[in-house]
């Protein structure tokens, strides 16, 4: 496969990678394991940052055993002395995150007579609180807010008290987002208008019990369609948004509701600590079944965390519209553009790896993801881990696809090819060069080296043909070591004689140098072999062991020779003959090895030659200049 084509294959994976991880993003099928990665990054994180904004009064266990006995609908004194008081300290805006849905008065007014009229008296300062148009009260909706009679507001005696009826501008909407889970992660400034629908007229609750608190303390007009609050602007057709928790629960400044009333509460402490501020008052205990989950409820291998009660919730929410706060995640281009980038990244990274580093690799970087999420939510920026990880997955298993249909089965062919023959260096190096010889020949430069064993025939007739094959067995062996090292390709066994060529099927610029070093490795071989067969076939009358080397370079045609049925690579042409002629003349020269003009002027001044000749080989018209090679110097290299 050619390298062009290789790595267009590798683009297209990355590209679908890239694409499918998107597609199942957006279709919210990741969402489940993200949410839960944002929700360990939460609880790594502990208390994130200190509240500036708000404060919460807390309807906590310590109020609710200083009045064990009074109802909740005629705790009205009790708020309005509440309300008075945080007013009086310079509270901005007072919220109270409880949904009156009765009065004392109508809760009495179905007994008549003097009570009805007792209760009139009773819940008037809360009236006249609710009238003075600091409070915000809160409200709640069933089904998507279309209707009117969606909407479960505070008693008609509260709203009668609202200065100019203004619904929209005093009550705001106390609904928490579940994320099907039950978890609260994100909100809606405007929960009705965010979720794309319309709200039935002026008449109805529009912003979030939150943002209306929010919108008020800034001075701003809850009536407008945006705004600017903490440095950002905030509309009400916003999409629903992740709450930034500033910490886990309790890490809102909470004054108990019980402290607030007692006689002398305020001190310039309490003045200094709800002083321009937001202040929610909430239930807060737990017996009145207000608490959420929220990231710092979840565990990943489950279990539960502390849960959060709804009014810290709502502060959470009205602190990061005040300060500025939030959580952006990567828009659908920069996301798409950077899963595009690391899918490619990891194509390229898989395609280099054996398979089971490339698994490891992806175990590894899922672990480095997660820790980069965990930085990056630090800043405020949510990465999408997840699609992250599912592209570089997928990426992997595209590339193990693409090398088990093509690539790994290319490199099977390579390999069996050019395994039996070459080094394992030189088969690697074919293969990450990405260039294939032409199966149907191409010219390349080349050294080749014939050897031959002398006197092979009287050795044969005074040995069994079980002896001949075990003293050529073990020769061979020793003989292809030298040759291995030195990159050369075993073309073939002759008979006694080996074929073997420098530079193929890899070229190499220093194929000839290669190839003298090989022939005076493979004389001392010979040298060492003859000390064998002298211990392995004492008192046989066998000639000494030696061999014949000639070498020669030039181009020659290498491919795959054969019929259909049966093909070998291999080399051919006048430079293989000249090769295998000049070993012939080896005895009638007198000399081992026997190299060519053109194989010696390759090599170098390293090479020391001893005698030279002009022949005539069989064949070829032209003399060849030949020359008797000794030895190479020391250090000599191409």
């Amino acid at each position: 496969m050619s390298g062009v084509r290789r790595w267009r294959w590798l683009a297209l994976i990355a590209l679908a990678a890239a694409l499918v991880a998107e597609a199942l993003w957006r279709s919210g099928a990741l969402s489940p394991i993200e949410q839960r990665l944002q929700d360990a990054w939460f609880q790594w994180q502990d208390r994130r940052a200190e509240a500036r904004h708000v404060v919460i009064v807390g309807i906590d266990e310590e109020t609710l055993a200083a009045f064990p006995d009074d109802p909740m609908v005629f705790w009205t004194d009790r708020l309005a002395v509440a309300v008075g008081r945080l007013q009086e300290a310079g509270a901005r805006v007072v919220g109270l995150d409880m949904l009156l849905s009765i009065s004392p008065e109508r809760w009495l007014g179905k007994l008549g007579g003097e009570l009805q009229r007792a209760a009139r008296d009773y819940d008037r300062p809360f009236r006249e609180a609710v009238h003075g148009g600091h409070l915000v009260l809160a409200a709640t909706r069933s089904g998507d807010g279309t209707r009117e009679t969606d909407y479960l507001l505070p008693s008609p005696d509260y709203l009668l008290a609202l200065p100019d009826f203004d619904i929209p501008r005093f009550i705001g909407l106390g609904d928490l987002l579940d994320e099907g889970d039950g978890v609260i992660r994100r909100y809606f400034v405007a929960p009705v208008a965010g979720m794309g629908a319309t709200p039935p007229g002026t008449g109805v609750p529009v912003l979030g019990l939150p943002a209306l608190a929010a919108v008020r303390a800034a001075g701003l007009d809850p009536s407008a369609a945006e705004w600017s609050l903490g440095g950002r602007k905030v509309s009400l057709r916003d999409t629903a948004v992740p709450v930034p928790y500033l910490g886990p629960p309790g890490t809102f400044p909470r004054i108990s509701l019980k402290d607030l009333l007692a006689p002398g509460a305020l001190s310039e402490a309490l003045r200094e600590r709800v002083r321009g501020k937001v202040v929610l008052i909430g239930a807060t205990a737990s017996g009145l079944n207000d608490e959420h989950f929220t990231p710092y409820a979840t565990r990943f291998l489950g279990g539960r965390g502390p849960l959060m009660s709804g009014v810290e919730v709502h502060a959470n929410v009205a602190e990061a519209l005040l300060s500025g706060a939030h959580l952006t995640a990567l828009g659908g281009g920069l996301r798409l553009a950077t899963l595009v980038l690391f899918a490619g990244l990891a194509v390229a990274a898989f395609a280099a790896l054996p398979a089971w580093q490339g698994g490891l690799a992806w175990l590894a970087g899922a672990g480095v993801l997660a820790f980069c999420g965990y930085l990056a939510f630090g800043a405020g920026v949510l990465m999408p881990v997840t699609a992250y990880g599912l592209a570089a997955g997928l990426a992997l298993l595209g590339v193990l696809g693409w090398r088990l249909t093509g690539e790994e089965r290319e490199r099977a062919r390579v390999r069996q090819m050019f395994g039996r023959y070459v080094s394992d260096q030189v088969v690697e190096a074919l293969l990450e060069s990405g260039n294939r010889p032409e199966l149907g020949g191409q010219s390349q430069a080349m050294t080749v080296l014939f050897s031959d064993i002398r006197n092979f025939t009287t050795m044969s007739e005074r040995l069994n043909a079980k002896e001949v094959v075990e003293m050529l067995n073990t020769y061979f062996e020793r003989a292809c070591a030298p040759m291995l090292a030195e990159g050369g390709s075993i073309d073939k066994f002759i008979g006694d004689a080996i074929m073997v060529e420098f530079g193929s099927p890899l070229p190499v610029a220093d194929h000839a140098i290669r190839g003298v070093r090989a022939a005076l490795a493979l004389r001392a071989v010979a040298g060492e072999f003859a000390n064998w067969m002298q211990q392995r076939f004492p008192g046989r009358d066998l000639p000494e062991f030696a061999v014949g080397i000639g070498l020669h370079s030039g181009e020659a045609v290498i491919g795959n020779i054969g019929s259909p049925a049966r093909m070998e690579f291999t080399a051919i042409g006048d430079t293989v003959n000249l090769a295998s002629r000049l070993e012939g003349m080896t005895k009638q020269l007198g000399c081992v090895i026997l190299a060519s003009e053109e194989t010696i002027a390759s090599a170098g001044a390293a090479v020391v030659c001893g005698r030279s000749e002009v022949v005539t080989v069989k064949g070829r018209a032209a003399p060849v200049r030949v020359f008797e090679v000794l030895e190479v110097k020391p250090g000599g290299k191409s």
